[in-house]
């Protein structure tokens, strides 16, 4: 049985992804020995907080239709790889990212990982346009994936750290 999303479920998912992403920078943030790592990592998560409600706003814009109607896409292709996303296969949304924080990790692992998260999402909102109607926010889905752009600008700018060197 196939499964199939509509626009209410796919903005679900990427709050999803925004809260895992959040989750993951404070408590990155609370092991930082350093204070503008510790800094950085906490903006970033004040971030991913903006982006959740950013598209708990566009969800919450959806009309009963646009909750149900299911997307058009002849070739299968979107609904592919939003059951890849949801079976885990291009990132688990049931894991949790703090989890992989447990046991100390270095610095410079943290940021390779939230790296990582930040391209996957960045993967992920690329296929969200396809779902997401001009009217109801698809530009702020283009400022989302620009601003995760940045992060991971930002991320790597922190690899240069000192304190990412161990």
């Amino acid at each position: 049985m196939p499964m199939v999303y509509n626009a209410g479920e796919v903005l679900e998912i990427a709050q999803q992804i925004e809260r895992n992403g959040a989750r993951f920078y404070r408590q990155a943030a609370a092991g930082a020995s350093a204070e503008r790592a510790r800094e950085a990592l906490q903006a970033l998560a004040v971030m991913e907080d903006r982006h959740e409600k950013a598209f708990a706003q566009m969800a919450a814009a959806l009309s009963p239709q646009e909750r149900q109607e299911v997307l058009y896409d002849p070739y299968d292709e979107s609904v592919q790889y939003l059951r890849a996303v949801a079976g885990g296969r291009v990132f688990d949304l049931r894991s949790d990212p703090v989890a992989w924080l447990e046991g100390g990790r270095t610095m410079s692992e943290i940021l390779h990982k939230a790296i990582q998260m930040e391209k996957d999402s960045i993967i992920y909102y690329l296929g969200l346009k396809a779902v997401v109607p001009d009217a109801l926010g698809k530009g702020k889905v283009d400022d989302i994936i620009l601003e995760e752009m940045r992060h991971v600008t930002l991320l790597e700018t922190m690899m240069g750290f000192p304190e990412a060197a161990g």
